[in-house]
């Protein structure tokens, strides 16, 4: 069964791409830290969503495979 990340998944991945961009930019190293830790932050948040939307389509294969059984 293949799982594809989900469109808030592909957005926190969108996300965390835009700010380490950002975050190499920087000149302030401080600044660029902070960016590097939120991009971070968004990378966990995306396989998180990934972890919950191939839960929820395992889930939805499971019952429909229980149906088929039962019919």
């Amino acid at each position: 069964m293949m799982v594809q990340i989900s469109q808030r998944g592909k957005a926190y991945l969108e996300t965390a791409r835009t700010l380490l961009r950002a975050a190499q930019t920087m000149t302030d190293s401080a600044i660029a830290g902070q960016l590097k830790a939120l991009a971070d932050d968004y990378e966990r948040r995306a396989e998180k969503a990934w972890h919950v939307d191939a839960a929820k389509a395992f889930a939805r294969s499971a019952a429909s495979a229980e149906r088929e059984l039962r019919a």
